[in-house]
């Protein structure tokens, strides 16, 4: 299974968000998930680094006219032409979803599969939000009904404290 991963391209070594995505990479790798991500820096880089210390296997989406170079931690680098196809490319890749802190990249990305859920454009897969920063974000919508279906945004996003929740979760929904 695929485990798609979104978030915050620079943050450095060090700081908590990389070492939650460093531990994240490697908890997944160590229950057989891949870890399948943007490719570049920051959590990006530290979730593959994770699955790579134990062995683990990482896919990277990248953009060929990038800036940026792919990470060293990839063992499958896949290239795409434009920001929105390399988006469309992990969403389709993905088994489930994990979003962890990041700026408009990252919610551009979390805004996608959330809309492709709630109009069942795809089939149902999780969506993890790790950590609390996404939590104002799902406390706007959780009470405007008018935009699920009578529903809430909880039907389609979960919100966890912990890797170690986070992939409890992902193991027992996958």
């Amino acid at each position: 299974m695929i485990i798609t991963i979104f978030g915050n391209a620079r943050c450095v070594p060090a700081s908590e968000e990389y070492e939650t995505a460093y531990e994240l990479g490697k908890e997944l790798a160590k229950h057989h998930f891949t870890v399948c991500n943007g490719g570049y820096g920051g959590i990006m880089e530290a979730s593959a680094q994770g699955a790579k210390a134990v062995t683990g296997k990482t896919i990277g989406v990248v953009i060929k006219s990038f800036f940026s170079k792919p990470n060293v931690y990839l063992d499958e680098i896949v290239e795409k032409n434009s920001l929105i196809e390399r988006m469309m490319e992990l969403i389709e890749r993905g088994d489930a979803y994990i979003i962890l802190r990041g700026g408009t990249g990252t919610l551009l990305e979390f805004a996608a599969v959330w809309e492709l859920a709630h109009k069942q454009i795809m089939k149902e897969k999780p969506i993890v939000l790790l950590g609390d920063f996404w939590k104002p974000v799902v406390q706007l919508f959780e009470n405007e009904k008018s935009f699920f279906n009578g529903g809430t945004i909880t039907q389609y996003v979960t919100e966890v404290s912990s890797v170690e929740a986070c992939v409890k979760l992902l193991q027992e929904k996958l």
